[in-house]
């Protein structure tokens, strides 16, 4: 693990691979550079990969300041990421909230991005996000901590709150989808961060109007299980020009988990159309 100095924070990443040009692996909202550690090393056959933790997970800094944790924040922390770490082109991958972040990034600096790779992300709010729900656990964040707030989660979500490819994770991974993955997720977020972050997912304005304004190749990734971001992946499809789509029809929000060698092979042929 490495870390450098932006905006006022620390921010953890790892590299893997070589190349000039990376692949730069961003995770969403509650997640960490671990929900891509398990496909790391095929993705680095195609060469360099780097993956990071935002600001309020993983390794990297809890602020503890519920200002901080804005979607435009980590876009500029991207943006800050890229040129310390000494970045000067890359492939930038953004997942869920994520994607919402790099969409800034490529419109504030189209310079340091060759490529785009929006994986079940939006230009907008998503679809039927339950903002009483996102509120009471932002506040079960702060009265009990994240880990707990797991814990609650686990024991008392209806099934019906989880997409069945999820389920069929769970299923097939077994104890090891929560102690290996959403466990260490948990327990190292910034519990002022899950409110924070959750009011800037649902308050953010919409890019709809401004994706004409992106013009570096981009593939639009969604899983078919994953119901929120539908019509947000039509809607980056038909908003960038000569986005390309990539649909995993078994797959829900987690696609690297629940469909791994479509997942794996989409970026592969991506990557060899943008960089050949």
């Amino acid at each position: 693990m490495k870390r450098v100095s932006v905006n006022g924070i620390e921010m953890a990443y790892e590299e893997h691979g070589h190349g000039a040009r990376p692949l730069v692996l961003v995770h969403g909202f509650t997640g960490s550079r671990r929900d891509f550690a398990w496909r790391v090393a095929e993705l680095a056959t195609t060469g360099r990969v780097v993956a990071l933790d935002l600001r309020g997970h993983g390794d990297s800094t809890n602020t503890g300041d519920a200002a901080s944790y804005t979607i435009e924040q980590v876009a500029d922390d991207l943006v800050a990421f890229l040129a310390a770490a000494g970045i000067e082109a890359c492939d930038l991958l953004g997942h869920s909230m994520g994607g919402m972040a790099v969409l800034r990034a490529a419109l504030a600096a189209p310079e340091r991005i060759a490529s785009l790779l929006l994986m079940n992300t939006a230009a907008r709010c998503p679809d039927g996000l339950p903002r009483d729900l996102i509120e009471m656990a932002g506040q079960a964040a702060l009265a009990v901590g994240t880990r707990r707030l797991l814990e609650i989660m686990r024991e008392r979500a209806p099934e019906s709150a989880r997409t069945a490819a999820d389920r069929r994770l769970e299923q097939s991974w077994g104890e090891g989808y929560w102690s290996e993955w959403r466990e260490p997720n948990f327990a190292a977020l910034d519990p002022v961060a899950y409110g924070a972050f959750g009011r800037s997912i649902l308050e953010q304005p919409s890019l709809v109007p401004r994706l004409g304004e992106i013009d570096r190749p981009t593939l639009v990734m969604v899983g078919g299980d994953d119901a929120s971001f539908q019509e947000p992946a039509r809607e980056l499809l038909e908003g960038i020009r000569g986005a390309r789509g990539a649909f995993f029809e078994e797959a829900g929000h987690q696609p690297q988990f629940e469909a791994p060698a479509a997942w794996v092979e989409a970026i592969r042929a991506h990557l060899a159309r943008v960089r050949a």
